[in-house]
């Protein structure tokens, strides 16, 4: 597990590419922030979370399956990320910030990952 990297995941390149060719500019990793949103547009007071669909189990996904072996170990590994994802959010949230949550699932389709960027800040920002 010490060679999964938790910054700099080729989802999150593919999300920071789409919103870099839409015009926007943002800032990694402000750990000034609840949870260290993966980016941060400022200037929209929005953060946006990738999250990889096993680690943060992304509901309904067939990346997010359990595995078999050692339960004991991963399902209270896995709980806590989802917990720590939500309070992350609520904390942000009662901030004042708009967060956005883009799944590693999504990004495999490059126009529906735009589409979902754009549906978030309006096609003209």
């Amino acid at each position: 597990m010490g060679s999964i990297r938790s910054a700099d995941t080729t989802p999150e390149r593919t999300v920071r590419r789409i919103l870099h060719r839409l015009g926007f500019r943002f800032r990694l990793h402000r750990r000034d922030l609840p949870g260290t949103p993966d980016l941060v547009l400022p200037k929209y007071r929005t953060v946006i979370f990738v999250h990889g669909c096993f680690w943060h189990q992304h509901a309904g996904c067939r990346f997010a399956k359990l595995p078999a072996s050692n339960q004991e170990y991963w399902l209270p590994k896995l709980a806590r990320n989802v917990q720590r994802d939500t309070d992350a959010k609520q904390k942000l949230q009662q901030a004042g910030w708009r967060v956005v949550e883009i799944w590693e699932c999504e990004t495999h389709i490059l126009s529906a990952a735009e589409d979902k960027l754009r549906c978030y800040f309006g096609s003209n920002h």
